[in-house]
C-alpha cells in the first residue's frame, strides 16, 4: 500500500513541477511528513526527512523538466549562470538550518511558507513587469535567498523564481523554464547537505535523512509526469490550475500550523 502512495505523490508531483515550475515540494513535504509521522522509528525526524528525499527526488524530475524545456528553447541560460553560485551557496546553508531548528519548528516554517504562497497564487495574475535585471552580485545574492529558503523547506524555487522574473519582464514561459532550471543546483547541493548531515536509520532504509523507499518510488512515476507539464503548459494557461493548487495550500498550511 505505501508504494502505491508513493507512485500517487510522485505522478501529482511530477505533473506539477513541468506545469507550474515549483519543483514538486510543496505537495512532496506535507505529503511525505504525514506518511513518515506514521512510523514511530523516524516520527521525531518526519519533517526533515521529507524536505530531504524532496530535494532528492528533484535530481530526478527537475532534470527531466528542465531538458524538456530546454528542447523548446525557453530557458534563459544567462540568468541561471549568474544565479548559479547563489543557489548552491544558499542551499547547502538551507540544509544546515532544517538540520538544526528541528522538527516542530520546520514544520511551522513550512507552514507559513505554504500560507504565503497559496495566498500569492489566488492574487496574483502573472503579469509581467517592467523593471529591469539588477548587476550580477545582486542577482547571485538573489539566488542565495532563493537557494536557502528552498532547500530549508524542500521545494524548488519555482514559487520565489517565477514571480522575481515576471517582476523582471520575462515572459510567462521564459520564467517557468528558467525556475525549472534553478530547481536542479537547487537540489543538488541541498540534498547533499542533508546525506551529510543527518544520521542513517537501522529501522528504514535511509541515506542521511533521505529515504530511500520513498525516493524510489515517487522518482520512477514522477520522472514520466513532469513531461506531461511541461507539454500543458505550452498548450493552455495554468491560471485556473492555480487556483485550485492554491486551495490544497491553504489546507496544507492549515494543517502544518495547527
Amino acid at each position: 500500500m505505501i508504494w502505491l502512495e508513493y507512485a500517487l505523490t510522485g505522478v501529482f508531483a511530477g505533473f506539477l513541477a513541468g506545469y507550474l515550475g515549483i519543483g514538486g515540494g510543496l505537495v512532496l513535504v506535507p505529503v511525505l511528513s504525514w506518511l513518515f509521522s506514521r512510523d514511530p522509528a523516524i516520527a521525531g525526524i518526519a519533517v526533515q526527512m521529507a524536505v530531504a528525499t524532496s530535494l532528492a527526488t528533484m535530481l530526478f524530475t527537475s532534470m527531466s523538466s528542465l531538458l524538456a524545456h530546454h528542447k523548446r528553447g525557453a530557458i534563459v541560460w544567462s540568468l541561471v549562470k549568474q544565479l548559479l553560485p547563489g543557489l548552491l551557496a544558499g542551499a547547502l546553508l538551507g540544509s544546515i538550518i532544517a538540520d538544526r531548528i528541528g522538527n516542530e519548528v520546520l514544520g511551522l516554517v513550512f507552514g507559513i511558507y505554504a500560507l504565503i504562497v497559496a495566498l500569492q497564487m489566488l492574487c496574483r495574475t502573472d503579469k509581467q513587469g517592467n523593471r529591469s535585471l539588477p548587476g550580477r552580485f545582486p542577482v547571485t545574492g538573489t539566488g542565495f535567498g532563493i537557494g536557502m529558503v528552498s532547500s530549508l523547506l524542500g521545494i524548488g524555487g519555482g514559487s520565489m523564481t517565477v514571480p522575481w522574473l515576471l517582476w523582471h519582464g520575462q515572459q510567462v514561459r521564459n520564467a517557468v523554464a528558467t525556475a525549472a532550471a534553478c530547481g536542479y543546483p537547487i537540489a543538488l547541493a541541498g540534498t547533499v547537505g542533508f546525506i551529510w548531515l543527518g544520521a542513517n536509520n537501522s529501522s528504514v532504509p535511509t541515506l542521511g535523512y533521505v529515504h530511500l523507499q520513498a525516493l524510489a518510488g515517487i522518482t520512477l512515476f514522477s520522472i514520466f509526469a513532469a513531461p506531461l507539464g511541461v507539454a500543458a503548459v505550452h498548450r493552455s494557461s495554468p491560471l485556473l490550475t492555480k487556483r485550485f493548487f492554491a486551495l490544497f495550500l491553504l489546507a496544507v498550511a492549515m494543517k502544518m500550523l495547527l
